[in-house]
């Protein structure tokens, strides 16, 4: 009791003088609050992982889908990018999105073959003549489908994001006619058709992830690799490749991909402000794409790069040298799909 009576006594005194010095508690008035922090409580966080550079067509049209969500919804949804494999690499980002750890992702299309043979067809050389040809086939029955495979494993696909087609380049020879092609070895994706195209041509491949590439060429694990112009300049793989040829021979674009449980659980009107922001970054996106000029103009000026274009002639000696691959993968990918692409 004595105690109690001695801490009593402490407390009245430090009152006191806290009293004396200035100090005025006033009752019945609301405690000053930080504006800063009211309705964080209330904010939706997203949290995005892809795997290339904030440079690059994918990376900028990430960088603006956050940008306009955070406006459209006034601050109230945040997406949070992280590029560059950051968070995941493509051999695990699927899983943590189907997890929760993420709740968006962006893979290629390369990468979802892995949940569905039916993305095989957009890795079928020369099965798009042209970035229109592209769009048309994904706004229609072609990119439908492929939404659909998606979802027995939990993901809701949203959009359909360009890169542009892919070109070959080799630290060995230039490359002009398949027979170039034989006794090389190319880094490519996770893609039975991508690894047949090869061996077809007389290569031989080895599958790392993009983020390997570059230790790759630099350590002459392989010649050569297929990629867009955007990737081969972000990545700076220019400085291990003393030949490119432009051959659009197969097309490299993403499909953003939401964690479906997660989209579900979104209020209605945040669903809608994420649609349409998705809209208006693809429509910037695909234009994008289609401007591969200043990229090419980049690569031009590099000295030590030697840029082959393809003739018609040439072309059509690469399209019959890979005309085989249809017919081998025509059951795994499915004759709805196939004839949703154009035959060479």
């Amino acid at each position: 009791m004595k105690m109690m009576a001695g801490i009593g006594i402490f407390i009245v005194l430090g009152l006191l003088a806290a009293y004396m010095i200035g100090f005025q508690p006033i009752f019945g008035e609301k405690l000053p609050f930080d504006d800063e922090q009211t309705g964080l409580k209330d904010r939706i966080v997203i949290k995005f992982s892809h795997v290339v550079a904030e440079n690059t067509p994918k990376g900028l049209a990430a960088a603006r889908f956050a940008e306009l969500v955070k406006k459209k919804s006034r601050d109230r949804v945040e997406i949070q990018v992280f590029p560059n494999g950051m968070l995941y690499s493509e051999k695990t980002e699927v899983a943590a999105l189907r997890r929760g750890d993420i709740q968006m992702i962006a893979p290629s299309f390369s990468n979802m073959n892995a949940i569905d043979p039916a993305w095989y067809v957009m890795d079928l050389p020369f099965a798009f003549r042209d970035q229109q040809d592209v769009n048309r086939a994904l706004q229609g029955k072609l990119g439908k489908r492929l939404f659909e495979t998606l979802e027995p494993y939990g993901m809701k696909g949203a959009a359909y994001w360009s890169n542009g087609f892919r070109q070959m380049t080799n630290d060995v020879r230039p490359l002009r006619t398949p027979d170039d092609f034989r006794g090389l070895k190319f880094r490519v994706q996770p893609s039975e058709v991508l690894e047949r195209q090869f061996n077809l041509l007389g290569a031989s491949t080895i599958s790392t992830p993009f983020n390997e590439v570059y230790r790759n060429l630099e350590a002459g694990v392989v010649d050569g690799q297929e990629n867009t112009v955007s990737n081969i300049l972000s990545k700076r793989l220019y400085q291990f490749q003393r030949y490119m040829t432009i051959s659009n021979h197969s097309y490299l674009g993403y499909v953003v991909v939401f964690n479906e449980e997660f989209w579900n659980g979104l209020p209605s009107d945040v669903r809608l402000i994420i649609e349409q922001a998705l809209r208006e970054t693809t429509l910037w996106n695909n234009q994008e794409a289609l401007n591969n000029e200043k990229g090419l103009r980049a690569l031009a000026n590099n000295a030590d790069m030697e840029i082959i274009a393809l003739t018609e002639n040439d072309k059509a000696l690469w399209t019959e040298k890979l005309n085989p691959i249809y017919k081998e993968f025509a059951q795994t990918v499915g004759p709805d799909l196939m004839e949703e692409v154009r035959r060479p």
